[in-house]
């Protein structure tokens, strides 16, 4: 099993990096280049938080031998001169031989640790600082080729890179002019490491406050399905104007591509930059516009004013951003909208003496086996209406109990006698037996409920519309890649501050003990003590007041003063939005049941008279063709005028029976009479409409 469980790691964060990239991102419409970079980030950022523990009982193993080695190099008992007696020889104290040494199951052999640390570390640092920011800029810059987009990149972070470079310069010449300090590349090396990991965790910490508070709350809030609804109505009515507006703002955008669209026609030079913007556009507004297009005139006139190049690329960036925002918020608002009617539906049936969950609005795919056997609607009912809130509350509790092991422990991790970290605690009862298993799920577990505290507070803040990640692929490509900046940013300081939880890091706890491979890397903090002995140990105390301004939700407060709407109980303005928000939600419900009816009728009507109709159609073309036979050589003239407008002793039957198929008053579309042509030249009525309406009038003669 040596490195077995490196290479199932590695394949197995893999493919949950790119789950998460498909959730968020869309493999069909965004750039390769964005994509791949976003993946690349998260990999490499998931990669360490799962590898960690490989690492941890690797460490462990290694201090195994080195105490043993010790051991066998000190004699277990010393030589006694010739006049002590036997009782003497027997009360001299010898030294107990340690626990024997095992080789855990995933160790990793010497070697490969530092070499994958050191590839996975500086490539996320590259990322992050260097090639991130420059795809970001190229993602969202509106040029119109390959060379206008880096231009604009590079000019958009030229302040970016400039102020990296002056930060360095400045500390080379301070290192040059001091006489003390003769720094070398490894400790230059150790330098910038320290800042960056400084930098990410005064960030670290903003958001652990944050997510070890309002992680626990929400799974408690989600067990009350009363504050959930109204909470869901008060997203409704806010995502509802963020939606009109997000239509207004493409309105706006579309009727500045028209006009330009109208002056710059196929024989301009720019002409190839307004069909790019208009590619960009949604399908319906390039139908609109393509209609109004005369191509067949010249209309280089020398006294026509065109727009710029510049003013096309401005308007090209605005495009890109208008209809990634109209498309969110539309598919947001359909996401919402079935969540509010879900719980609307679970608010109804908790009070079911049938004990059956009822959907308002079935699916109307069929059931899967699934859902026949396993998920039937009686466990339905006891899930949603019962279990459900239970283990939300149950689950609440058991993550309010690592929040408070992690904020002890945070505040005290630097007390290593006594070891007043509950982490450490555990990992070094775990050691005294080199219970390999229980110290690897240990370390994973604590990990990882750091790492989504952390990761889930970026996938939930907004700034503004510039940082916003939406799952159901309708997150750009400015967001993503701005996430996986964050994620390179954190990753490395939460690692480091997870290993002086567990009283790993010598540089914190200020122990003789071996080095797990990651703390190498990051090489000595003793260059820089003041961050090693006072930044490192006592900001990450802070935690306790962010954790409490969270409780109090001191922050949602203050946006609220703000002017940004907030949700809050004792809010007039959050009632009023409550109300609106619930009001729009009946109307969707009405407006959706509305359309469910009519289809039900469609169906209902096709499957009581379309068979009459088809065998009344039969049975009239055979008559029709014996009588033309029957007729044929003796009907004069005259006789043929009269039979041509004649009428059957069937037609009133037949006419009810076309009324009936093709008219339907209580669900008449008048959208349907746009299609009159293309049904006149098939032959058939659109259903949905009045017989009386329709454009071809060759079934009212044809028993003539």
């Amino acid at each position: 099993m040596s490195g077995a469980a490196l290479g199932i790691e590695i394949v197995v964060v893999f493919f949950l990096a790119l789950f998460l990239l498909h959730r968020y991102g869309d493999f069909k419409r965004q750039q390769r280049m964005v994509l791949f970079g976003t993946l690349l980030a998260w990999y490499l950022c998931f990669l360490i938080v799962f590898i960690l523990p490989l690492d941890v009982s690797t460490t462990i193993y290694k201090q195994c031998k080195i105490d043993h080695e010790e051991h066998a190099s000190i004699p277990t008992s010393n030589p006694l001169p010739s006049n002590h007696t036997a009782a003497n020889t027997s009360a001299t104290p010898t030294k107990s031989a340690p626990t024997p040494c095992y080789k855990p199951w995933s160790y990793i052999p010497d070697g490969i640790m530092p070499v994958f640390w050191r590839v996975v570390y500086w490539t996320s640092q590259c990322l992050t600082w260097l090639l991130l920011p420059f795809m970001q800029s190229y993602a969202r810059s509106g040029g119109f080729s390959i060379t206008g987009k880096i231009k604009t990149a590079l000019i958009e972070n030229a302040i970016y890179y400039g102020t990296y470079l002056l930060i360095f310069g400045s500390l080379l010449i301070y290192v040059a002019v001091h006489p003390e300090w003769h720094l070398s590349w490894y400790e230059l090396q150790t330098i910038g490491i320290t800042a960056a990991n400084t930098w990410g965790l005064f960030l670290l910490v903003l958001l652990l406050g944050y997510g070890l508070v309002e992680i626990p709350r929400s799974y408690w809030n989600a067990s009350r399905h009363g504050h959930l609804l109204i909470k869901t109505y008060f997203k409704a009515s806010k995502l509802m104007t963020e939606k009109a507006d997000a239509e207004e703002n493409l309105e706006d955008v579309m009727e500045e591509v028209r006009k330009v669209s109208e002056s710059i026609k196929y024989n301009h030079p720019l002409r190839r930059c307004i069909d790019t913007i208009l590619r960009k556009c949604p399908l319906d507004y390039q139908e609109k516009m393509g209609r109004n297009m005369d191509d067949y005139e010249d209309f280089d006139d020398k006294q026509n004013t065109y727009p710029s190049e510049k003013s096309l690329v401005k308007l090209h960036k605005q495009v890109i951003y208008a209809v990634q925002r109209h498309n969110r918020t539309r598919v947001q608002w359909q996401i919402l909208l079935q969540q509010a009617i879900h719980l609307e539906d679970v608010a109804k049936n908790e009070t079911s003496s049938t004990h059956q969950f009822v959907h308002s609005f079935p699916s109307s795919e069929p059931a899967g086996w699934f859902s026949r056997y396993v998920y039937t609607p009686t466990v339905e009912w006891y899930w949603e209406c019962l279990l459900k809130r239970w283990f939300y509350r149950l689950l609440s509790v058991v993550l309010t109990l690592f929040s408070v092991a992690v904020v002890w422990s945070e505040c005290t991790f630097f007390s290593t006698r006594p070891v007043l970290s509950l982490f450490a605690v555990f990992i070094q009862l775990a050691e005294r037996d080199y219970n390999y298993l229980y110290i690897e799920m240990a370390c994973f577990v604590t990990i990882f409920f750091l790492c989504t505290c952390v990761y889930s507070t970026v996938f939930r803040i907004r700034v503004f519309n510039y940082y916003y990640l939406a799952s159901h692929h309708q997150t750009d490509a400015y967001s993503l890649q701005f996430s996986g900046m964050l994620f390179c940013r954190l990753t490395p300081p939460l690692c480091l501050n997870f290993l002086g939880l567990i009283h790993m890091d010598s540089a914190i706890s200020h122990q003789q003990k071996e080095q797990t491979a990651y703390t190498s890397i990051m090489g000595s903090m003793r260059v820089l003590s003041f961050i090693a002995n006072g930044f490192y140990i006592y900001y990450p105390m802070l935690i306790v007041i962010l954790c409490i301004a969270t409780y109090f939700s001191l922050g949602t407060r203050c946006l609220n003063l703000l002017g940004f709407q907030q949700f809050m109980g004792d809010s007039e303005m959050t009632s009023d939005l409550i109300d609106e928000g619930k009001e729009l939600i009946r109307r969707e419900k009405r407006k959706r049941q509305r359309i469910e009816d009519g289809e039900n009728r469609r169906r209902e009507w096709k499957e009581r008279y379309g068979n009459s109709r088809e065998e009344y159609t039969a049975r009239n073309r055979s008559s029709h063709e014996m009588k033309e036979t029957s007729y044929s050589d003796t009907v004069t003239p005259r006789d043929n005028r009269q039979a041509k407008y004649s009428r059957s002793g069937n037609r009133t039957e037949r006419d009810c029976i076309e009324l009936l198929q093709d008219a339907e008053p209580l669900d008449f579309n008048a959208d349907s009479l746009a299609d009159d042509a293309l049904d006149s030249e098939s032959g058939r009525h659109a259903g949905g409409r009045y017989l009386s309406m329709s454009s071809s009038r060759s079934r009212i003669f044809d028993d003539v």
